[in-house]
């Protein structure tokens, strides 16, 4: 079975020698070529062949609207497979390539021999990519972790190193032993983390000392531990009576 083509590329040199190179194999058949976009659509239109070389940059109508033009005006399982040829490894051609339903994507400076491949597996109904741009693809468009939560953010360095160790489903006592602290500051770790993950944006509250103007006397603070909760304790000295002031000296008549 021959294979037809349609050569559309905007410089002269580039058809001939696409068409020196494809048109010595006994399999492959150039029907057709196209300087412009445009005319490209017309010349798929009149010869109907089975692959069209098309070029991403030409004047009036670049290769992608024509590949758009050419596949929308074919009829019913009479689509020809459209092959893009670029100087350029430009990743946002290949996207628009292939949305337009492009079958390959290929490189001018490719060999002859790949050329040919190329064109063999798109006719068979196949898809093509250059491997560079396979391997953009999948760097842009693969699977992507998702992003981290913000309270993530605001861990010390500590605090994310006792999470991670919790993940891996370690107690308090078995983090202590593995970070050579105490439990009891684990234990303050793992409230840190909690606190920052349950308030997103706020950070744990501190409860702040009573002033010192509120503290009572040391021999009333000594009192109020003995006697436990009750009123209050009196000030210094404030259960003392008064001390009553001498009389006054009288005189005496002579």
């Amino acid at each position: 079975m021959t294979i037809r083509l349609v050569l559309a590329d905007d410089e002269r040199m580039v058809r001939s020698a696409l068409r020196a190179i494809l048109g010595a194999e006994p399999d492959l058949e150039v029907v057709g070529e196209a300087a412009t976009g445009a005319e490209a659509v017309s010349v798929v239109r009149a010869t109907a062949p089975d692959v069209v070389l098309m070029d991403v940059r030409m004047p009036e109508v670049d290769g992608i609207r024509a590949t758009e033009r050419v596949l929308a005006a074919a009829t019913a399982g009479r689509a020809p497979r459209v092959l893009v040829l670029t100087t350029f490894e430009n990743d946002d051609h290949v996207l628009a390539a292939l949305r337009a339903g492009a079958a390959g994507f290929l490189l001018k400076r490719s060999e002859a021999e790949t050329l040919l491949h190329a064109v063999r597996v798109v006719a068979r109904s196949d898809t093509l990519l250059f491997p560079a741009s396979v391997r953009a693809l999948a760097l842009a468009h693969g699977p992507r972790p998702s992003p981290a939560p913000p309270w993530l953010t605001r861990l010390t360095d500590r605090e994310r190193e006792v999470l991670r160790l919790m993940a891996t489903g370690l107690t308090n006592a078995e983090i202590a032993a593995r970070l050579t602290v105490g439990p009891a500051t684990v234990k303050s770790h793992v409230a840190a983390v909690l606190a920052k993950r349950a308030a997103p944006g706020t950070a744990p509250r501190r409860s702040s000392p009573p002033s010192r103007a509120a503290w009572p006397a040391t021999g009333d603070r000594r009192a109020a531990r003995i006697a436990g909760p009750g009123p209050a304790p009196l000030p210094h000295g404030a259960d003392r009576a008064p001390r009553a002031s001498p009389p006054a000296a009288t005189r005496q008549p002579r």
